[in-house]
């Protein structure tokens, strides 16, 4: 056996690191040009819901998103901060942006608080709330009404297509690993029988994200997948991407459900074209 020679050499031949640094340097420590603000608001409950509004600096009108978080209870960003580092990020290109809580903020929500027998009424109910998150944002002084977008990932991305048809405020969304009906997700759980889901299936139609995408022509609309999203496969992706109209374009990624960076990079840059960025 050889023995590296460096093996047989005492340590106090090697140098020793320094940590060693000038502790009399001025910190200048300075306010951050993106401001994140923690707020609340009432809701159309009557309760309040919380919100981060991320705002940039200087006084002139702004670009704004609303955007919408994803469902994903074992993960630490299943609310309404999983968007902040791509707010903070687009803050630093001009862009107000508004991040809201939503009842799938509560981890438990999907088990214990949703019902299939109320899913519908529910539902609406979401729709209009995240339109009162939309109001909210409209009336931060800066914000300009002819740059506004919805992003959206997951039900976040469902709801959201409701929220882009149906408010003709929001000028563009970009929207990520939604699928194309309710009833795929909210079917999760005890077998139906055939009749009972046959119109469970119906009564949902009329707010399934593909009813509600078709109804969002001339705005231009960025979706996003993964290929090996196992609650999206690639079937009902297509069902989505087909229901959206022109301008779309469609990006997909070697990505789970839950996407990868590389996804907000590109949603940034479109959102960057879309609403004018600096």
């Amino acid at each position: 056996m050889r023995i590296p020679i460096g093996a047989l050499l005492p340590l106090a031949l090697f140098a020793q690191p320094s940590f060693d640094y000038d502790t009399k340097a001025p910190l200048d420590v300075r306010a951050a040009e993106v401001e994140v603000r923690h707020i609340t608001f009432r809701n159309l409950a009557g309760g309040r819901t919380k919100a981060l509004l991320v705002m940039p600096p200087g006084q002139a009108k702004a670009a704004a998103a609303l955007y919408v978080h994803w469902y994903e209870p074992e993960n630490v960003n299943s609310n309404y901060t999983q968007y902040l580092n791509e707010a903070i990020a687009l803050g630093g290109r001009g862009m107000i942006s508004l991040l809201v809580e939503t009842p799938w903020t509560e981890p438990e929500w999907f088990r214990k608080q949703r019902k299939r027998e109320t899913d519908y009424e529910m539902s609406v109910g979401i729709v209009k709330e995240l339109r009162r998150a939309l109001d909210v944002l409209m009336a931060q002084p800066r914000v300009d009404p002819a740059r506004v977008a919805l992003v959206g990932h997951d039900f976040g991305a469902m709801y959201g297509a409701a929220v882009a048809a149906s408010d003709p405020r929001v000028k563009a969304a970009a929207l990520q690993a939604g699928t194309s009906t309710f009833s795929h997700w909210f079917l999760y759980g005890p077998p139906m029988e055939a009749e009972k889901k046959e119109a469970f299936i119906a009564r949902l139609k009329p707010i399934d994200p593909t009813t509600q995408i078709a109804k969002a022509a001339g705005k231009p609309v960025l979706l996003q997948f993964g290929d090996k999203d196992f609650h999206v496969p690639k079937a009902r992706a297509d069902q989505f991407i087909a229901a959206t109209q022109e301008p779309k374009k469609v990006l997909w990624y070697k990505a789970e459900h839950g996407l990868v960076y590389e996804a907000s990079l590109d949603r940034q840059k479109w959102l960057a074209e879309q609403l004018k960025l600096n």
